[in-house]
C-alpha cells in the first residue's frame, strides 16, 4: 500500500511514545518541546496540521521566544494559524500562570534588599504589558513586602498616579515603607519630568506620615531604572 506523505499524519496515528500527553505521562514534562507543550494546551490541531504543528507555528509566530510570547495578545495569537479564540485564551491563561507562580512567596514575606529585589517581585505584572500601569510595594519595618497593588492604568504614553490614593493605601495597610513601580511600554527607561516631580512629592508626603518612600522604579520590557541607585531620591 502506498502512503501518501502528503497529508499530515494525525497524532492518533503516531507512536504512543511520540504522542505528547503520553509523553509528558512517560517521561515528564521536560522531555517535551515548548511546541508539544502548546500542543496539550489546545488540544487539537486542524485538518491539515497536527496539533505540534500548530505548536510550531504559534512559536514561529513569536520568534520562537517565550518571553515575545507572552506578550502577544489574545488577538495577536489568534493571527497564528489553527488557533482561535478559545485556544489562545488558554495560551494566555497557562503563561499568566506561570508568571504568577514566580511571584508567589508561600513561606514568608520576601524581604527588599536592592532596586534587583524589587525588580523581581513586580516585574511578571508590568513587563509585558501594551500601556502604562502604577504600582505600589508595601514594605513592613524590615523591609518584608507584604503587598503589591495597582494604583492607576492608563495608554501607551502615561498613566496618573495621585499620591493621595498611594498614601490612603500605605496608610490604610499601616505600611511603614513604599516602593513605587511604574512601566514604560516604549523600552524607554529615561524618567520624565513627571516621573521626577512625582518622585518628590510623594518622598515629601512620606516625611510628613512617617511613610518611606524607599525607590521609585521604572520597568521597560525585562530592564529598570532605579531612583535609588541614580541618587535621584
Amino acid at each position: 500500500m502506498k502512503i501518501d506523505d502528503s497529508k499530515p499524519l494525525n497524532i492518533k496515528g503516531w507512536s504512543p511514545a511520540d504522542r505528547p500527553r503520553e509523553k509528558l505521562l512517560s517521561k515528564g514534562t521536560s522531555a517535551l518541546s515548548d511546541a508539544e507543550l502548546i500542543a496539550i494546551l489546545i488540544g487539537s490541531g486542524t485538518a491539515k496540521l497536527s496539533a505540534v504543528e500548530v505548536g510550531k507555528k504559534v512559536l514561529a509566530h513569536a520568534e520562537n521566544n517565550l518571553d515575545s510570547l507572552a506578550k502577544l495578545s489574545i488577538k495577536e495569537l489568534m493571527k497564528a494559524k489553527g488557533i482561535g479564540e478559545a485556544k489562545a485564551i488558554t495560551i494566555v491563561a497557562a503563561l499568566e500562570l506561570g508568571r504568577r507562580r514566580k511571584d508567589h512567596s508561600p513561606d514568608e514575606k520576601p524581604k527588599i534588599e536592592s532596586s534587583k529585589a524589587a525588580f523581581d517581585l513586580i516585574k511578571g505584572d508590568l513587563m509585558d504589558l501594551p500601556h502604562e500601569e502604577f504600582w505600589v510595594l508595601l514594605l513592613n519595618r524590615a523591609n518584608r513586602m507584604f503587598k503589591k497593588k495597582r494604583i492607576s492604568e492608563g495608554g501607551v504614553s502615561g498613566t496618573v498616579a495621585d499620591p493621595k490614593i498611594i498614601f490612603k493605601l500605605a496608610l490604610d495597610e499601616l505600611a511603614c515603607g513604599i516602593i513605587v513601580v511604574h512601566n514604560h511600554p516604549s523600552g524607554n527607561l529615561k524618567p520624565s519630568d513627571s516621573d521626577i516631580n512625582l518622585t518628590k512629592k510623594i518622598k515629601e508626603g512620606g516625611k510628613l506620615l512617617e511613610i518611606s518612600l524607599l525607590d521609585h522604579l521604572i520597568i521597560a520590557h525585562d530592564r529598570y531604572f532605579s531612583f535609588a541607585d541614580e541618587a535621584m531620591m
